[in-house]
């Protein structure tokens, strides 16, 4: 089950990321400052959702002792 959790965790923060850089891209083409909102709206989710599978796979494991 931890290796699960922590294959997830690595997919939705490589998540985070990539939707990091299309904010920041979007953000720098001045295009839609609405979607660049939305971009990093969505980022934060995902990162709240990162450190919740990071303390979940901590658990887990039992911290790693």
């Amino acid at each position: 089950m931890s290796n699960f959790t922590t294959i997830l965790t690595l997919i939705v923060m490589g998540l985070v990321v990539l939707v990091l850089i299309k904010g920041l891209f979007n953000m720098v083409k001045g295009t839609d400052a609405n979607r660049s909102n939305k971009l990093m709206q969505l980022r934060v989710l995902l990162q709240a959702v990162a450190i919740i599978l990071i303390m979940f796979t901590l658990w887990l494991t039992g911290g790693g002792r």
